[in-house]
């Protein structure tokens, strides 16, 4: 027999590790992985920073200390949104090359 569950979840975002390579956040029952080359914003932040992960709304995160808002399309695919870091910290749009 199992158990229904009961209520909704009301845990946030959670960081759950941090590894050379990048980190890992635990969103709604599923764990996600944001590598430092895809999202760079993390690489050099303090694992203090890392760790204050918020929902925003639904699909959403913010980490208000670094100023990084991501939807969880995003995160689950990050080719489909293409940016450019740059080392001022800000990012923009990238453009297809010409051919």
């Amino acid at each position: 027999m199992k158990s229904a569950s009961i209520g909704t979840n009301t845990s946030g975002p959670e960081v759950t590790d941090i590894s050379p390579f990048g980190l890992w956040i635990l969103y709604r029952a599923k764990e996600y992985f944001l590598s430092f080359s895809e999202f760079p914003w993390f690489q050099n932040a303090s694992v203090q920073m890392v760790f204050n992960v918020r929902e925003e709304g639904p699909e959403h995160l913010r980490w208000p200390d670094l100023d990084v808002d991501l939807s969880l399309d995003s995160i689950k695919c990050p080719s489909d949104f293409p940016m450019v870091y740059e080392a001022s910290g800000t990012y923009r749009q990238s453009t297809p090359s010409a051919e």
